[in-house]
C-alpha cells in the first residue's frame, strides 16, 4: 500500500506522486484510488488500489539505480524487427513491463531507426510516451529537473 506523498511509477503514465487516496463510485462499485501526480503537464491519473500490483504499479527507482540505467544505456544491444507491427508489438511489450532499463531500450531503438530510417507516426509517439516514462522517474529518483536529465539522456543516446 502507497501513501500520500510516495514517489511511484505506472508503466505507461511514467512517475509520479501519490497526491491522494479517495474513494470513488465506478460502475456502481465503490474503489479506493491513488490519485497520481506527473511532474510532465501535471496530468492527474487514478489507480485503483486493489489492482496495482496487477498493473505494474511500483516504487520509484533510487537515484544511484537511475545513474547506473544512464550509463548502460551506450552499452544497450537493439535488435529492432523490419516487420513494423511486430516491432512495435514487442515494443509496448517492453513498455508495459515497467522495467526501466527495457524503456531505454525501446528509446534507444526508436532513436536508432529514427536515424537510419524515420519513424511512423504511431512509433513517433511510442519514442515520445518512452521517453517521458524515462525521464519522469529518473526526475524524480534524483530530485532533478526534467531538461537536465533530457539531456543527459540525449548525450548518451548519440
Amino acid at each position: 500500500m502507497f501513501h500520500v506523498g510516495d514517489k511511484i511509477v505506472h508503466p505507461m503514465h511514467g512517475a509520479g506522486v501519490v497526491d491522494g487516496i479517495v474513494q470513488k463510485k465506478v460502475n456502481g462499485v465503490l474503489r479506493e484510488y491513488y490519485i497520481l501526480k506527473l511532474p510532465v503537464g501535471g496530468m492527474l491519473v487514478m489507480i485503483p488500489t486493489h489492482n496495482c500490483e496487477e498493473i505494474g504499479v511500483r516504487p520509484v527507482i533510487h537515484g544511484e539505480e537511475a545513474d547506473r540505467i544512464i550509463e548502460a544505456i551506450p552499452g544497450i544491444e537493439v535488435e529492432m524487427d523490419a516487420n513494423w507491427n511486430r516491432r512495435y508489438r514487442e515494443n509496448m511489450l517492453r513498455l508495459k513491463s515497467g522495467d526501466l532499463l527495457e524503456v531505454a531500450r525501446v528509446v534507444k531503438g526508436l532513436v536508432l531507426r529514427d536515424g537510419q530510417r524515420g519513424l511512423s507516426t504511431g512509433e513517433r509517439k511510442m519514442l515520445h510516451s518512452a521517453k517521458q516514462i524515462l525521464i519522469s522517474e529518473i526526475v524524480l529518483s534524483q530530485d532533478s529537473d526534467y531538461e537536465a536529465v533530457e539531456a543527459r539522456i540525449n548525450r548518451v543516446l548519440t
